[in-house]
């Protein structure tokens, strides 16, 4: 009876085929949770449960491991075809692979949250041997490519080490102040405060950490330059500190009045990305609260932008020309999606393709460049995407810019970001310096800052460096090695 249903079904045209063909493997002793774990559909379930953690580190590992996935499947299906002996052969590998993939890359981010998926890929590849779907060879050969190919992602997105950067302590201990007793924060409801709470609920759970801190929320029509200012005096009268809880271009402004003023600056995330906070090592509210209750600080240095005998601006991150604040944007709409390191590369062809260099002159040098950046202190990896920073006071620029004079400068570039050869590549020049003369000669003298765009004052900017300019609280460095 059960062929004669398999026959008939066959007859019914392509759908029928398929149920017949899944009758058939269901006949054979290949149950539905087997094919859901070799298709990797258990590791897209599992990197979707780390993304939902609200964990930053967790979100890194989740992309991570699917990343690893995703290559290890390539390389499955590409490279054991040719040698194929039977039907099964192209696929036997390709689950332990994707097992391998996702535990190791997760691993490799994250170790406290390896500990959770390692046993688990661990236990689901046993059960596919000791069911005899699968031989203990393929296994250990695709156990192989999801370990290598977990490895091969640090190319193009290394790992981030989970120490916060180094820095000196202020010369003048920054005050410990008990419950937030002198501490004046300034919330930025339009940096979206985080992912999950509202401006209020970043309030009350802030009033409980710190209860006797004194909270300000701009109003309708405020600006808010004014009221940092404002909280700045303030808890320089009281001897405290200022607060700021926003994203990257909240702490820029908040920074520029605390190194002008002389007060410790307290940072809180509370944005879309902290970029800042997160290589000062205040990962969360509670942290920065620690530290303000402990006195614990060190001092950071601030990058300068500014027009010879004009204004200035500060960037505690990056400072960038040409089509570098495009490429910014479209990447962080896109790696939510797909991930850092496909989303760059998506982002980068769009930009060079609709974008033209900049002409500038670099210390009196004229240049057509595709993009130029200046990071605050030596930014990691040596490559086109720089990541994370080790030390915050070594007093240095580090100067990446993409030579558009170069034959094939645009093919050139995306082939090397492609292929991870980018620190080797002529289009890239890389340099670590003090100070930098730029002069605009053609073009919009637009440049950008912290994820900020404005236009400069006058085409021509000098970018040096305010050494140990702001004193920052942190907490006490302990070991982070399973954070």
């Amino acid at each position: 009876m059960a062929s004669e249903r398999t026959a008939w079904l066959r007859q019914g045209g392509g759908a029928g085929r398929r149920v017949a063909t899944a009758f058939e493997a269901g006949r054979s002793g290949t149950s539905g949770w087997r094919r859901t774990v070799g298709g990797g559909l258990v590791w897209v379930g599992a990197a979707a449960l780390l993304g939902v953690s609200g964990q930053r580190t967790a979100r890194r590992a989740a992309m991570r491991g699917i990343g690893a996935v995703a290559m290890a499947s390539a390389v499955t299906r590409t490279l054991a075809r040719p040698t194929a002996h039977r039907a099964e052969a192209p696929h036997a590998a390709g689950p332990a692979a994707s097992a391998a993939a996702f535990a190791a890359g997760v691993v490799l981010e994250a170790p406290r949250y390896g500990l959770l998926v390692a046993p688990a890929a661990a236990a689901l590849t046993a059960a596919r041997i000791r069911s005899g779907a699968r031989h203990p060879g393929d296994v250990a050969v695709g156990t192989a490519i999801g370990i290598g190919a977990a490895a091969l992602t640090a190319r193009w997105w290394p790992v981030k080490p989970e120490t916060a950067a180094a820095a000196a302590p202020p010369r003048r201990p920054a005050p410990a102040l008990a419950d937030g007793a002198g501490l004046h924060v300034v919330v930025n409801p339009s940096s979206g405060v985080s992912r999950s709470t509202d401006v209020d609920d970043a309030v009350d759970r802030l009033r409980s950490l710190l209860p006797k801190a004194e909270f300000l929320v701009p109003q309708e029509g405020q600006e808010l330059p004014e009221l940092l200012e404002r909280a700045a005096r303030q808890a320089k009268e009281a001897g405290g500190a200022l607060g700021a809880c926003g994203g990257d271009g909240t702490i820029n402004a908040a920074t520029e009045v605390a190194a002008r003023l002389g007060v410790p600056l307290a940072v809180f995330p509370g944005g879309t990305f902290n970029h800042f906070a997160v290589d000062l090592g205040n990962q969360t509210m509670e942290d920065v609260a620690r530290a303000v209750c402990d006195g614990d600080a060190i001092v950071a240095d601030v990058g300068c932008a500014r027009v010879p005998d004009g204004p200035e601006q500060l960037f505690l991150n990056t400072f960038s020309l040409g089509v570098y604040s495009d490429l910014v944007h479209a990447r962080e709409q896109l790696e939510k999606r797909i991930g850092k390191w496909p989303a760059l590369v998506v982002g980068l062809a769009r930009v060079l393709a609709a974008g033209s260099p900049v002409s500038v002159s670099v210390n009196g040098r004229p240049k057509r460049l595709w993009l130029l950046f200046a990071g605050n202190g030596i930014y990691h990896p040596a490559g086109f995407a720089p990541t994370y920073r080790t030390q915050l006071d070594d007093g240095l620029l580090d100067v990446r810019a993409v030579d558009a004079g170069t034959p094939l400068a645009r093919t050139r570039l995306l082939l090397a970001v492609l292929t991870g050869t980018l620190h080797n590549s002529r289009v890239l020049t890389t340099a670590q310096v003090r100070g930098l003369r730029l002069e605009v000669l053609k073009g919009d003298p637009r440049f950008s800052y912290d994820g900020e765009v404005t236009r400069a004052a006058a085409p021509r900017l000098v970018l040096d460096k305010r050494t140990r300019a702001v004193t920052l609280y942190r907490p006490a460095e302990k070991d982070q090695w399973l954070r």
